[in-house]
């Protein structure tokens, strides 16, 4: 039998939830392009719940010891005291979150002699030594499209958050004033504006399809073209290198994954090279925009605003400063993990377990790595490498979060 050890974020601060806003889902059968949702035996959860914190145990527990699995549930992933680096030694699956990762570094990988399987529950395997796990035989696999169009639906928020000046408006209300004048004076429409997704695959295509009712000028970049009829369908305008798309957009998003070549790629030159005064949002991953030039960018003027909800590390210090630079709009990881999300990826988790027990092939398009080499989605969306240098910063500034 197995040991399952799965790291996943608190519960909420005033206790597991008794009751929610809504008492269901929305039945949906199938992803946009006709893909099937997640398909498992069965599942012991009620879509609509909170799954994906620790009291949740994405819906796994009877599943797992009914067939004689030991599964441990932490949310304490950072360090070499933590529950996940002790319970990892003899672990045969490890499941972890893009929201709350627990990094598989090639040190971690290289403790875990008995890891066969490293499972995200959602979209994003960048928190897993991808190279030391070819390396390893260790099996990569994510729970692809689950969350797609939760993230695109949470892009559109943030770029018309950035463009209409939403988030500094409510603040004035909940201040009780009436300051009409400083909420217009960073106000504008997006309508004619020119923008662009740094790649366009499932959640990238998805930001554009709702972006084109707002008549917006839509662009993009990535390394695959889109059909020709998609492109005629939308109006879009496709960009041979990222530098030459930016040059021309007043809004920037970014849905590309994490892997070597896109690590740091918005630096001080590429953001240079953008329009003075666009806007950049980011809810792919944190380490593909530096840093500290953000912040230089929105306090030069360069940028006129910045929302994302992926930072680097995750959790993000209380000192990172994201959460005091001007004009943005950052959340915590959020945007993949609404109830409606959660019950999707829980159920692809527990597909890809089923898959993995009973020795049945994994969907091709959950792998990320399988038998030594980038696999699957994996092969298409990441190059293989390390993008998990720097995660132990979030063990060294542990008592500052």
């Amino acid at each position: 039998m197995a040991k399952v050890v799965c790291v996943l974020y608190d519960d909420p601060i005033d206790g597991y939830p008794k009751s929610y806003a809504r008492d269901g889902l929305p039945k949906i059968d199938r992803y946009p392009g006709g893909e099937t949702l997640p398909s498992p035996k069965a599942i012991d959860f009620k879509p609509g719940t909170l799954l994906g914190s620790v009291s949740g145990e994405l819906g796994l527990r009877k599943y797992l010891e009914s067939n004689g699995h030991t599964f441990i549930v932490t949310s304490d992933k950072d360090g070499p005291n933590s529950t996940f680096e002790k319970e990892l030694v003899d672990a045969d699956v490890v499941i972890s979150q893009p929201f709350w990762p627990a990094y598989l570094t090639a040190e971690r990988i290289a403790k875990a002699r008995k890891l066969k399987l490293a499972l995200t529950a959602g979209v994003g395997s960048d928190h897993v030594d991808l190279q030391a796990a070819s390396a390893h035989g260790i099996t990569v696999a994510e729970v692809t499209y689950s969350n797609s169009i939760s993230v695109s639906e949470h892009v559109v928020m943030m770029i018309l958050g950035l463009v209409r000046n939403y988030i500094p408006s409510h603040e004035w209300v909940t201040k009780g004033g009436w300051n009409i004048a400083d909420c217009a004076m960073r106000s504008y429409d997006i309508e004619g504006m020119h923008v662009g997704t740094v790649a366009a695959g499932r959640i990238g295509l998805a930001v554009l399809k709702r972006l084109k009712p707002f008549d917006m000028h839509l662009h993009y970049y990535d390394r695959y073209r889109l059909p020709e009829a998609t492109e005629k369908e939308l109006g879009l305008i496709w960009h041979p290198s990222v530098e030459n798309m930016v040059r021309v957009c007043d809004v920037v998003t970014i849905n590309a994954p994490l892997h070597p070549e896109t690590e740091n790629l918005f630096n001080d030159k590429l953001i240079a090279n953008m329009k003075r005064g666009a806007y950049l949002v980011n809810t792919a991953r944190g380490k593909i925009c530096d840093r500290d030039a953000i912040v230089r960018a929105l306090e030069s003027g360069q940028l006129a605003g910045y929302a994302g909800d992926v930072w680097f590390p995750q959790p993000a210090p209380k000192n990172h400063p994201w959460r005091t630079m001007p004009h943005q709009g950052m959340t915590p990881h959020i945007s993949g993990t609404s109830l409606s999300a959660q019950a999707r990826y829980a159920a692809g988790t527990r597909e890809i377990l089923e898959c993995f027990f009973e020795k049945r092939p994994i969907r091709d398009e959950y792998l990320i790595v399988d038998g030594g080499k980038l696999a699957g989605t994996g092969a298409h969306s990441y190059s293989a490498g390390d993008a998990t240098r720097g995660s132990d910063t979030r063990a060294k500034l542990k008592h500052h979060a």
